[in-house]
Order: structure tokens, then C-alpha cells, then sequence
């Protein structure tokens, strides 16, 4: 259209032009592969989880379609939310990070109390009317990446510093030892797991002293002693490592969910027995198919190329996640954006190698995949961060 111009129009119509111009930007600025991937990852699960629970009936209470409508009806809202993170962006979502942080302490705290619940073994929940339930430990992760965000960056972002200094990592580290404190009291100890690595790569993105790193491991190792020797601990989660470094240990109990599911990840070959064919997956021999071990299905039912795929994509994720760190130009951005990636990559690994045998057990679920609402809630959100981050960078960027 030669010789257009928005100066044409009166005010109002240049205000809708504007309004319209703006939308198609940000629909243009959108991270497509990060998108598609997450999207197919959450339909591959959805044909998982559907396989994994169709004959459960004391699951389903008869209704075969129960767990697929319930994980579709979590994608849905997962991507809601994406999209309202997207409109209310990471830079508005700074701003309110006090508030967020305060509710999420208040969560986690509400599951010791009375309020809280436990649900396959783990007390972590807290249960809502209608049948939900909510893990807020899920959601603390996407606040710790926050806070710690906020702290870190303030300065260097606002010009007055290159890195951040010691007292700015110290209540940095300080924010995030509260709610993982609590959490370790649950004793959520995956989920705990998960938020020390995402600060030990919010750390790394940060910039500052390579002295707080290592200091953080080594602290890290004393703390898992400390928990070891205090009796911390559960008794089931002592012998799921005990089971994980000798696999020989008791096979028909704490050491039956690894050995099942390593047999169903073995009988699916190359190209799989063909999705609710699955023997292993059938006989309903491998408990919790339809969250921790859902991989085992696709490792069953859809083979070594199947369950190949389901890594490709997670990668691809985690690429496009890494392109947008370093794409933009505010600390803060950058900050965020690692604590997802060492978020996604963490408990993807965990999650996969617990199937195999590789990881001990810890009750994480595969992102995107697995079923569970707080936890697709929760990753769909981090999603929304990531492509807030490109969207509103600057166009050179």
C-alpha cells in the first residue's frame, strides 16, 4: 500500500490503528518454535496420560475420559494464563513481585497446617473444593526466579554497577532459602531440588562472584548431610536412595516403581507396541503412569522414536528459552529467563532419568507432559515470561 499514512486519520481512528498495529507486533514478536513445541508437548501428554488412565477405573470411577478432559481442561488454562503473563508482562510483573512473593510463603506455609493434604505420599497440597487440589511449591519457583531477579538486577539494570555486590546475593540467596525451608519441612525434597538449581543458574546469569557459586555447592553438600543426619527425611524417601544406588534392593518394594518402569521402556523398542497397546501400560504394572512416570508410556507405547521426540521438543523448548536470554538487553530479562531454563532442565532430566534408573525417584513431573494443574499451570506461566521477554525488547535486540 504506497503512500500510506496513520496521519491520515482523525485522533480516534489513529488511536484504534495504533492499538491494531501494536497487537499485530507482539503476535509477529512471538517465539513461534518455543510456542509450537510447548503446545505438542502438552497434546503428545494429553494422549499419554489418556492411555495411562482409560482402564484405571478406580481412578476414573468408570469414566474413561476423565484424565484426558482434565489435562485438556489444564492446557487450556495453562495457556490462559501465558497469555495474561504475556498482556500484563515480565517488566508489570516486576513490580508486583513483593505481593507475589508474599503469597506464595503464605501457600507453602498453609500446607503445614491443617489446611494441608497428602497426596501419594507427599504432604504438599492443599485441597480445593470439587474434587482440585493445589501444590504450591510450584508456583514458589516462578517466584523465587522473580524476587531473586528483581534483587540482582536493580542496580546493574538502573547503570549504578556492572554486578551485583555481596549484600545484594546475600538477600538474594535470603529470599530464596525462605520458602525452600519450608517446603524441605513438607518434606517436598524434589521440589527442593528443583529451586536450588534454579538458583545456582540465576546466580550464573547474574554475574556475580564465582565465590558465591562454589560456595553454594559446598553448602548445598553440607545441607544434604545435615538433612540426612537430622532424620529430615521421610523413611520413604530414604529408601528411594537406597534403592537408586543399589537397584538389587528390595525389587518387589521400594525398588518395584524403577524396575517396572524400566521394563516398560525396554519392551517398546524402536517404534513401540502402538499407543493403548502397551502390555506394561495395560496391566497397569507401573504406578503413577499418568504424572511421575508418564514417560514410561511413551517409552512403551511409542518406542525409542516416540519418546525421542518427547526429548527433541524439550529441547527445543529449552533452546528457544537460551535464544531469549541472550537476546535481551535488561539483566533482569536475562535472570529470568536462565532460572526457567535450569528450571525445565533440571526436572525434565530428573524426571526422565528416574524412569531409567539414572536418578533416584523424587516424585517430579515431566513439564508439559505430565498431568497435574499446578504444575501446567505453573510452566505455562514460565512460558508467558519467556515471550514477554522478546516481545518487549527492543526491536534491534
Amino acid at each position: 500500500m504506497a503512500g500510506f499514512s496513520v496521519s491520515r486519520y482523525a485522533p480516534e481512528e489513529r488511536s484504534v490503528w495504533a492499538k491494531l498495529t501494536a497487537r499485530d507486533s507482539v503476535v509477529r514478536r512471538l517465539d513461534w518454535p518455543l510456542l509450537g513445541s510447548a503446545l505438542a508437548l502438552s497434546f503428545v501428554g494429553s494422549l499419554l496420560v489418556w492411555s495411562a488412565t482409560r482402564n484405571r477405573e478406580s481412578l476414573t470411577h468408570g469414566d474413561p475420559y476423565f484424565f484426558l478432559f482434565r489435562h485438556a481442561l489444564n492446557t487450556g488454562i495453562g495457556f490462559a494464563l501465558m497469555i495474561g503473563t504475556i498482556w500484563l508482562g515480565h517488566r508489570t510483573l516486576r513490580g508486583a513481585v513483593p505481593v507475589l512473593y508474599g503469597l506464595s510463603v503464605l501457600l507453602v506455609l498453609a500446607v503445614l497446617t491443617p489446611l494441608g493434604a497428602t497426596v501419594n505420599g507427599a504432604h504438599a497440597w492443599i485441597l480445593l473444593p470439587g474434587g482440585f487440589s493445589l501444590q504450591p511449591s510450584e508456583f514458589t519457583k516462578i517466584t523465587i526466579i522473580l524476587g531473586m531477579a528483581m534483587l540482582l538486577a536493580a542496580r546493574v539494570d538502573a547503570g549504578d554497577q556492572l554486578h551485583p555486590d555481596h549484600r545484594t546475593v546475600a538477600k538474594a540467596l535470603g529470599l530464596a532459602l525462605i520458602p525452600m525451608a519450608v517446603v524441605m519441612l513438607m518434606p517436598d525434597l524434589g521440589s527442593v531440588m528443583v529451586m536450588a538449581v534454579i538458583v545456582l543458574g540465576v546466580l550464573l546469569a547474574s554475574g556475580a562472584s564465582n565465590r558465591w557459586v562454589f560456595g553454594l555447592l559446598g553448602a548445598g553438600a553440607a545441607g544434604a548431610v545435615a538433612v540426612w543426619q537430622l532424620g529430615v527425611l521421610d523413611d520413604y524417601q530414604i529408601a528411594r536412595f537406597a534403592a537408586f544406588a543399589n537397584p538389587a534392593l528390595d525389587p518387589a518394594g521400594v525398588g518395584y516403581n524403577t524396575n517396572q518402569a524400566r521394563i516398560a521402556i525396554g519392551s517398546g523398542g524402536l517404534t513401540g507396541t502402538g499407543l493403548f497397546n502397551g502390555s506394561q501400560t495395560t496391566g497397569q504394572f507401573v504406578p503413577e503412569q499418568q504424572t511421575d512416570f508418564v514417560f514410561t508410556v511413551a517409552g512403551e507405547e511409542l518406542g525409542f522414536l516416540g519418546a525421542g521426540l518427547i526429548i527433541v521438543l524439550l529441547g527445543v523448548v529449552l533452546w528457544r528459552a537460551c535464544r531469549i536470554a541472550r537476546g535481551t538487553t535488561e539483566l533482569y530479562g536475562t535472570i529470568v529467563a536462565a532460572g526457567i531454563i535450569a528450571w525445565f532442565a533440571f526436572q525434565s532430566f530428573e524426571n526422565i532419568g528416574m524412569t531409567l534408573g539414572i536418578m533416584p525417584v523424587a516424585g517430579l513431573p515431566l513439564p508439559f507432559v505430565s498431568y497435574g494443574g499446578s504444575s501446567m499451570f505453573a510452566v505455562w506461566v514460565a512460558v508467558g515470561l519467556l515471550q514477554s521477554i522478546k516481545v518487549q525488547r527492543p526491536m534491534s535486540a
